[in-house]
């Protein structure tokens, strides 16, 4: 199996900064709607592209940066997975 990024980002910090960005744009878009009007609605699209598509994908992206290196999935040719915690070493070494 291929190990691949998923949803992550490359560090906590940045993917944290692209959720406050997506975050903040979409509840600008909708809070300044009054203000502003239709205008504002221009703030949604920048938004969902700071999450790169929808909130849950930035949560689940979340989950996969924190994890990542701290857990490590392993299959065997019988079709059964299992989550495993790599030694210290080896885990300091990504």
């Amino acid at each position: 199996m291929t190990e691949s990024r998923g949803f992550a980002s490359s560090s906590l910090p940045r993917h944290l900064a692209r959720g406050a960005t997506g975050f903040g744009a979409l509840a600008g878009a909708f809070l300044l709607f009054p203000v502003i009007g239709a205008f504002s609605l221009l703030l949604a699209p920048a938004g969902l592209l700071a999450l790169r598509g929808c909130p849950m994908c930035w949560l689940i992206g979340l989950a996969q940066t924190v994890s990542r290196g701290r857990l490590r999935r392993s299959c065997t040719d019988e079709g059964r997975c299992e989550l495993t915690v790599p030694p210290r070493e080896e885990a300091r070494a990504r």
